[in-house]
């Protein structure tokens, strides 16, 4: 199984960037809650569990002696023990790990959910903590959804951590201020993450496609370029 990291510059945030980028795709897509994802038809909405329990470590009080006590605390254990589920089941078959979630995870979070729902009209509505409720409940079918398949995950970690070099470096590089330097370090961000993400050695590959590609006739060939993706190439791969 090959792992493909894609970044593409947009101009805006618009949910119709994320609609276009992904017209035709049928299948789970992970994000956040952000609204304009909600824009892309024809999908399996998986919303992040790691975003949920941020909301409710936001809302624990600080210097708290018992945090267990309180319901931000109470809720992030139980999401704790969903994350230790899926620590768990790393090394099993997606089938496997399907089925060990509908055995394990299933009740934890269906017992989550009533959990919140009975403790929701019992706290400031403007405060962080109803805030984090309402997230949860709003976007429970979400939360839930990594268990229909064994191949989802149950956070966007993996996109946040393919992101962060990104936003940081964006900050700092001057070709990053206009739109053509935006798309040039998307592309390089592109076939960088792949690398990793494949643990294709960076260095070997980026000396292989400069020395092959400029001996091609032409670049204009998808299947030329095809065989240069670093998850096709034959290269030594990192540990």
């Amino acid at each position: 199984k090959h792992h493909i990291q894609v970044f593409e510059y947009q101009p805006s945030r618009a949910g119709t960037c994320a609609s276009k980028f992904l017209e035709g795709f049928h299948g789970y897509l992970h994000t956040d809650a952000y609204a304009g994802y909600s824009q892309v038809d024809d999908v399996i909405h998986c919303c992040c569990m790691a975003h949920a329990r941020r909301k409710f470590v936001e809302a624990l009080p600080e210097n708290i002696e018992h945090p267990d006590e309180t319901i931000p605390g109470r809720v992030i254990k139980e999401m704790g023990r969903l994350f230790k589920i899926e620590q768990d089941c790393q090394e099993i078959s997606a089938e496997e790990r399907q089925k060990q979630r509908e055995k394990e995870a299933k009740p934890i979070l269906l017992a989550l959910f009533e959990y919140l729902e009975k403790e929701q009209g019992h706290v400031p509505q403007s405060s962080k903590l109803s805030k984090a409720i309402n997230y949860c409940l709003s976007h429970r079918n979400e939360l839930m959804n990594y268990l229909r398949d064994g191949d989802c995950s149950i956070s966007n970690n993996l996109a946040e951590r393919s992101i962060r070099p990104f936003t940081i470096g964006r900050k700092n590089w001057v070709f990053s201020g206009s739109p053509a330097g935006a798309e040039a370090s998307a592309a390089a961000y592109s076939l960088i993450e792949t690398c990793i993400a494949n643990k294709v050695d960076t260095k070997e590959y980026l000396e292989y496609i400069f020395t092959n590609m400029s001996q091609e006739e032409s670049l204009q060939d998808d299947s030329v370029l095809e065989k240069y993706l670093p998850c096709n190439v034959n290269l030594p791969t990192e540990e």
